[in-house]
């Protein structure tokens, strides 16, 4: 069943993909868009993507107003944000000088339900990755 990978398609065809991987250290979840130039990806592990689909319902239910910012003092996210204009998105930094990678409000309930399954998942694969190495 792993690698896990699905796509989130919006109305005009743009993809978001959603993929899960599995190592020794645990589950990863990794979000890109994958005709976009640049190939910019973020990866999360199972508490910043439980933490990314409660920003997500949190900036969707607080549109058109604002949201304070989410910062994480360790792990491989450092803050998300909600960006109004010109047009509703999550940014997500994942270091000092990289290039924010943003989610536009479009994907935002899909990505949602998705995160929602996958959180579910890496649970399940963190508990039988424990077990194998005592």
């Amino acid at each position: 069943m792993f690698p896990r990978i699905r796509e989130i398609v919006d109305e005009t065809g743009e993809r978001l993909r959603v993929s899960v991987a599995v190592d020794q250290a645990g589950a990863l979840v990794a979000l890109e868009h994958p005709v976009r130039p640049g190939g910019q990806q973020l990866v999360l592990d199972p508490t910043e993507a439980e933490l990314l689909a409660g920003y997500l319902m949190s900036a969707r239910l607080a549109l058109p107003t604002g949201l304070p910012d989410e910062i994480m003092e360790q792990g491989l996210v450092r803050c998300f944000r909600l960006v109004l204009e010109p047009d509703p998105h999550v940014e997500v930094n994942h270091a000092v000088g990289q290039t924010p990678f943003r989610i536009p409000a479009r994907y935002w309930d899909k990505l949602y339900a998705e995160l929602c399954l996958v959180v579910a998942h890496t649970r399940h694969l963190d508990r039988h990755i424990a077990l194998r190495i005592h």
